[in-house]
């Protein structure tokens, strides 16, 4: 039999009847679907916007030889690299990341290149200057002349100042003349002679890269063997960099995608809901259409047919509603989700037929997951004993197994490494453990319910107890949505809670001082704009300053696939009590071989456990290479650096380096001194006192903890919104068991039961049956919420936490689902004291 006509005919009017109940299950699943698009959607385009603005910048060279420090390379290699023979084209470049001033006195991100603008166009036509209207044809080579792309020149408006351009150079400002534009796309960029780079910022005789194209038929891999590449210099591809970015925040991509999914899998059970309850209030018709000859295998298409047409409304609109998420996202907040990977980039929306295909369709068939059993339900159905009432005698319990045998699978996954990466057989030990403790509910309510006693003076609770206790299959149905969202619910605060919980210790150790002094705001800046030696020993002189000490902070490219590590030097006089320490720490190794404490990431990303050696690319600052090596003597949480940060002793590093700058200085002030005057007197040994940025200890710690909470914010949303997905599964299921019951409760009053007391009855079940899916969720959510911080975390960012449970927190999430459930049992009772219900008795005689 066709279903065209029973969806046309019996489901479009049911539809129409119920719409509400309806919509709330399409909503659930527009939701989901629209989260995890838009989340797709400003990823894709902010990796796509990135990979083509490094494509513009760095052009199409064969190969690229760059700097392993930001500090650049000696530009000797230039000559012999440009008169190799199988060297057809060499353009040498230097690279700053520095700050410039708009025409309001602001301080704003600026990347400068230096180039040779007779050699870069013919590998990047985008890096070609354009001079402006009187320049002068010559402008390009003037080393005091600069180019600005359109993201800059929107930035900084310079028609509206004197036609100079003030960047930062250690820590005074530069003046260069504005000249002109140029086409490149991306971030704001400035271009200049390679010479005038080399000059303003402090560069002589140093580069950051030189780009390659080779003769054809040359081989990359002899030539850079003929060219013996000093130790601070590597090779690197084209799309070194974008895809370096792509691996390194594919975690945090991969993460939020699980989380919106989340969404979907609370939209299923809410889908399960509203069409168990669909089922129940048919079964007399199920029952009619079963006896004029529907069959069994067709009343099951016919749900999951509803079920598909539900879950596709719902994927439509999500569709749609997650294009719109993400058009609004990349417009208003740019491409970064709060992790700080694309920052400054606005790319255009990029949509994927191909995607929108498949998340599409995991909303339909999250959809069919949640009509599976109500669908399953109306092809059990015995139609001659339905339509007399007697379809829904009870339930056995299946396969008693199932559900521990999944959560033991669970919980073997969650020992498994990670896959390419990614905590991906974590992720399925979730499921697994949220599937299994659902399976498990009917034999969790019996062991809970076994220990109730029930009072023989109470005929409603007695009754109420002993059907939860007799009729728990019947509770998989009440409260696995109860189950899994506050599994949910709770796995979540718990991971929440224990993550800030680690952050806020690692801020209390990591910020002992009272005044931090900076130039700098972003570690790519640091060889650029930073504090010189007499300023930082004039500050150190100051009245008001009992102590100080500076960190120097610089990256160091330790392999081409990942981001830069970045090493610190700072005073380690007593590492045990200035890092928070993990672990054992070691004593200095013999021979005076300098040490160094590396974080967590290190050791999963480079393998530096204690004990181990790691050989550094220092540069010397008179230019030369200097790989060092180090002795691993501890490793140290570090919950800011997920590519992985290095410390070592600002002693040791000078001596070896000499480099003598600094980014940061902390001050720790004197009894009764003023913060406030002493950060006056700091702004007055400054050459220009707008490049210095102060902040207390108590402001960074606040301002870290506010942007950790908004970053969290979406848990939260998530968090209620599963809650009310399972407490409207429990109103559904009721009102599906009131509907079978009419007869039974007709038989009750008729046996003299007063209206309170019926309505007891199912509020006691209620009562019974949330208060057992309470205390399992719970059980449930601290598994899960093991998983997701011993093994999620660890896997996904490479840094590890405490767990913390919130048991005030808990208890009264368990509290407030136990009482709203019982509500809502009690409000789906109404139905079973009415006159209908003392009616049905009538059918049987």
């Amino acid at each position: 039999m066709s279903l065209t006509p029973l969806l046309r005919h019996l489901s479009w009017p049911e539809l129409r009847h119920h719409a509400a109940r309806h919509a709330i299950a399409v909503l659930a699943v527009m939701l989901g679907v629209a989260l995890a698009f838009s989340v797709h959607l400003i990823n894709a385009s902010a990796l796509s916007e990135f990979g083509a603005a490094v494509r513009s910048v760095n052009g199409e060279p064969d190969l690229s030889l760059r700097a392993v420090s930001g500090s650049g390379f000696d530009e000797a290699l230039y000559g012999r690299v440009a008169t190799h023979p199988q060297v057809v084209l060499a353009s040498p470049v230097v690279e700053v990341d520095t700050y410039a001033l708009d025409a309001q006195g602001r301080r704003v991100a600026l990347r400068v290149l230096g180039l040779d603008a007779l050699v870069a166009p013919a590998l990047s036509p985008t890096l070609l200057p354009e001079p402006a209207a009187g320049a002068g044809r010559l402008a390009m080579l003037d080393p005091g002349a600069v180019f600005l792309n359109p993201a800059a020149q929107a930035l900084l408006k310079p028609d509206d100042g004197d036609g100079l351009l003030r960047v930062q150079s250690g820590l005074h400002l530069v003046s260069l003349r504005i000249a002109g534009g140029s086409s490149a796309p991306g971030v704001p960029l400035a271009l200049m002679d390679l010479a005038g780079a080399q000059q303003a910022f402090e560069r002589l005789g140093r580069l950051s890269r030189i780009d390659l194209r080779f003769s054809a038929g040359a081989d990359p891999q002899r030539v850079l063997r003929e060219l013996a590449l000093p130790a601070d210099v590597r090779a690197a591809t084209p799309g070194e960099s974008a895809q370096r970015l792509s691996n390194v925040s594919r975690a945090y991509r991969v993460n939020l995608t699980v989380l919106a999914l989340v969404a979907l899998f609370t939209g299923a059970f809410l889908v399960f809901s509203v069409l168990s309850l669909s089922v129940a209030k048919r079964l007399p018709q199920f029952a009619l259409l079963g006896v004029l000859g529907l069959g069994a295998r067709e009343r099951l298409q016919w749900v999951l047919a509803e079920s598909a047409l539900l879950g596709l409304v719902g994927s439509a609109l999500g569709l749609a509603l997650g294009t719109a998420l993400a058009l609004g996202a990349l417009r208003w907040l740019g491409g970064d989700l709060g992790g700080g990977y694309f920052a400054g980039v606005a790319p255009r929306l990029q949509f994927g037929p191909l995607a929108a295909l498949v998340y599409g369709g995991l909303g339909v068939v999250a959809a069919l997951v949640g009509g599976w059993l109500p669908a399953r339900a109306a092809q059990r159905i015995a139609p001659a004993q339905a339509l007399k009432g007697l379809g829904e005698a009870g339930a056995r319990t299946r396969r008693p197994w199932l559900g521990p045998l999944l959560m033991l699978a669970g919980a073997l996954l969650a020992l498994a490494p990670p896959i390419a990466g990614l905590p991906i057989a974590a992720y399925v030990a979730v499921a697994l453990l949220l599937v299994g403790g659902i399976a498990c509910v009917p034999a969790g309510v019996g062991l809970l319910l076994r220990a109730v006693r029930v009072p023989a003076s109470s005929a409603a609770w007695l009754l109420a107890t002993q059907r939860a206790r007799h009729q728990r299959a019947s509770a998989t149905v009440a409260v696995a949505g109860v189950v899994a969202s506050l599994a949910l619910a709770v796995a979540l605060t718990v991971m929440v809670a224990s993550f800030r919980d680690a952050v806020t210790r690692w801020l209390d150790t990591v910020l002992p001082a009272d005044l931090y002094v900076r130039t700098a705001t972003v570690s790519a800046s640091n060889d650029t704009a930073w504090l010189p030696p007499d300023f930082v020993a004039r500050a150190g002189a100051l009245p008001g300053v009992r102590r100080l000490e500076t960190l120097r902070a610089l990256p160091l490219s330790l392999d081409a696939a990942r981001p830069p590590p970045v090493l610190i030097a700072r005073p380690l006089a007593d590492a045990q009590r200035t890092l928070p320490l993990v672990g054992e720490l070691l004593p200095a190794a013999p021979g005076g071989e300098p040490g160094v404490f590396v974080s967590e990431a290190m050791v999963a990303l480079y393998g530096a456990a204690p004990g181990t050696r790691l050989v550094l690319p220092l540069t010397h600052r008179d230019g030369h290479a200097l790989p060092t090596r180090f002795f691993v003597r501890g490793v140290w949480r570090d919950y800011a650096r997920q590519q992985g940060a290095l410390v070592v002793d600002a002693q040791d590093f000078v001596a070896l380096t000499g480099d003598t700058r600094v980014n940061d200085l902390a001050l720790t002030l004197a009894p009764g001194a003023d913060p406030a005057a002493l950060q006056q007197a700091l702004r007055a040994l400054a050459p220009d006192p707008a490049l210095l940025e102060f902040a207390q200890a108590g402001e960074i710690r606040a301002s870290s903890l506010r942007i950790f909470d908004r970053s969290f914010a979406v848990t939260y949303w998530l968090q209620a919104v599963a809650i009310a997905i399972g407490l409207f599964g429990i109103a559904a299921s009721f009102s599906a068991q009131v509907l079978a019951r009419r007869k039974e409760f007709g038989l009750l009053a008729h046996l003299g039961f007063t209206r309170g007391q019926v309505l007891a009855i199912v509020a006691g079940e209620g009562v019974a049956w949330t208060a057992a899916g309470a205390l399992l969720g719970l059980a449930l959510g601290l598994a899960v919420s093991v998983v997701l911080v011993h093994v999620v975390n660890p896997q996904s960012f490479h840094w590890t936490m405490e767990l913390l449970a919130p048991w005030g927190r808990l208890a009264a999430l368990c509290a407030a689902v136990v009482a709203a459930g019982t509500l809502t049992a009690a409000v789906a009772a109404r139905r079973a004291v009415s006159q209908d219900a003392v009616l049905a008795v009538k059918e049987d005689w």
